[in-house]
């Protein structure tokens, strides 16, 4: 029998990351943590970065603790979307990535729609507004600090400015390409009319290259500082949904699923892009994938409200594990106060609970004051909204589904995959925990011809994890409450 073959995935989330083996034996894919680390952003002079250098740091940590578990046959980078890094003509970074959370996008989406009228960008790109994207954070730099752009050669999205400091290999990947609102959907390059436009130079973006390339080696300077060898490096579906989206263990064609985390992804895959009145009014993603398919999902902000409540309760005096409040929330009265999870307000860092109290007051609703209720607030919320998305998905695609798969951390998360059960009145599938590492393990297993489609990795994944069931209950109640909700998750 030949041995496993063995592949590193690092998976970078907004606050942690790490360094994961996939072992695949032909049959299942058993997955070793061999590093863990934080991802902590860093304010200056009010704006918020990414450590980049010190995240690259904890790649070489990876590699090396990687190396001595046995060793590993390639690696793969798996991010958050629409951030990036600038190189200058020398090879060098030119500054931290900034944080899509930082305030330099407020308001320009006024200004870009003067430049080019929201419907055509949408017809273009087909991808979410969201202030946070790619394209705005470009005209805000431009706008704010232009000597940048002007010293800048080529921009690196965040995945493949990992993969150039591992290779010194400059590349696009396609999916972390589509985050930015600049490629074209029908000829799934840059768009040369969002560019143009925009006043964005054509000069910083590079070649996009289909999910799955094998971009370059490990480079030499760093094989001999951590005593690895020069294994290929792959350009995996590098926007971490896409990576999470192929490892959805569903053997139908057609099916629903939340990628849930900090942020919610909402959505299906699709042959084609949508583009058309429903989907605009939706503000729906088009997002590129492995094999040029589609995720076609919603961005809604996610269990971002919980960590962040968290940390303001622990912050001044409480020392509450998830599961306290899971527990309070679930003590706290049903159904008291909703709010919307994508409302402007709840996106900055900080105290989440007085923005939760002051948004229920200025809709006049019930005021939420302990803890219990305010996490409960947020998780009926969230289901709602979740509700209201699935409506209008299947509303898009003229489609309905069965059942929801969720996948990722948010699995974990037991009252919130109840409580969507509840809210959209489908069967929830939760699992795998781990999908964004399995779909990266997996581009990486089909890039080297391991395994042979994209239906047989979801096979794999299906066997290699268990999944939970949650069926729904209380519906009628759940739909009571619904009617009240859209007056203001809307």
């Amino acid at each position: 029998m030949a041995a496993p073959k063995r592949v590193l995935a690092f998976d970078f989330g907004a606050s942690s990351g790490r360094a994961i083996i996939g072992s695949f034996d032909g049959e299942k894919i058993t997955l070793e943590e061999t590093h863990r680390f934080t991802n902590d952003p860093v304010e200056v002079r009010g704006t918020i970065y990414w450590d980049i250098l010190r995240l690259f740091y904890e790649v070489k940590q990876g590699l090396v603790k990687a190396k001595s578990a046995g060793g590993f046959d390639s690696v793969g980078v798996d991010t958050w979307g629409v951030d990036f890094g600038l190189i200058d003509e020398f090879g060098c970074l030119l500054e931290n990535p900034v944080h899509y959370r930082d305030r330099r996008t407020n308001g320009i989406l006024d200004e870009v729609f003067r430049l080019i009228p929201r419907e055509e960008l949408y017809a273009i790109t087909g991808i979410q507004f969201m202030e946070l994207n790619t394209v705005f954070q470009l005209l805000a730099l431009k706008k704010y600090r232009p000597h940048i752009l002007e010293r800048a050669d080529k921009l690196l999205f965040m995945p493949d400015l990992f993969t150039y400091m591992l290779t010194g290999k400059k590349l696009t990947e396609y999916s972390i390409a589509t985050t930015s609102q600049m490629v074209d959907l029908k000829t799934r390059g840059w768009s040369p009319a969002v560019l143009e436009k925009l006043g964005i130079p054509a000069r910083l973006l590079n070649e996009i290259v289909p999910s799955g390339t094998v971009a370059a080696p490990l480079g030499d300077d760093l094989c001999a500082e951590c005593g690895v060898e020069p294994v290929p490096v792959i350009s995996v579906c590098g926007h971490d949904t896409q990576s999470a989206l192929t490892a959805v263990p569903s053997a139908k064609k057609d099916f629903a699923f939340i990628s849930s985390g900090t942020w919610s992804l909402f959505g299906t895959e699709l042959d084609e892009p949508i583009v058309n009145e429903k989907s605009i009014q939706m503000n729906v993603t088009n997002e590129g994938g492995y094999g040029y398919s589609v995720g076609f999902l919603k961005n809604i902000t996610g269990l971002w409200l919980i960590q962040e409540s968290r940390r303001h309760f622990n912050r001044h005096g409480n020392d509450y594990t998830y599961a306290d409040l899971e527990r309070l929330a679930l003590e706290a009265p049903p159904f008291q106060s909703f709010i919307n999870p994508d409302d402007p307000v709840f996106l900055p860092h900080g105290n989440i609970p007085e923005r939760v109290r002051d948004f229920c007051a200025k809709t006049g609703q019930t005021v939420p004051r302990s803890a219990g209720e305010i996490v409960r607030c947020i998780y009926e919320s969230l289901a709602m909204k979740y509700r209201l998305t699935f409506e209008k998905l299947m509303d898009c695609t003229g489609k309905d589904y069965d059942c929801i798969h969720v996948i990722g951390g948010g699995t974990k998360d037991t009252l919130l995959c109840r409580m969507t059960a509840d809210s959209c009145g489908r069967k929830v599938l939760a699992g795998p925990i781990e999908a964004t590492v399995l779909g990266n393990i997996a581009v990486q297993l089909l890039a080297t011809g391991d395994i042979e489609s994209i239906a047989q990795a979801r096979e794999i994944v299906a066997r290699s994890e268990s999944v939970k069931e949650y069926l729904p209950q209380d519906t009628p109640r759940w739909k009571e409450a619904y009617d009240r909700a859209l007056k203001v998750i809307q």
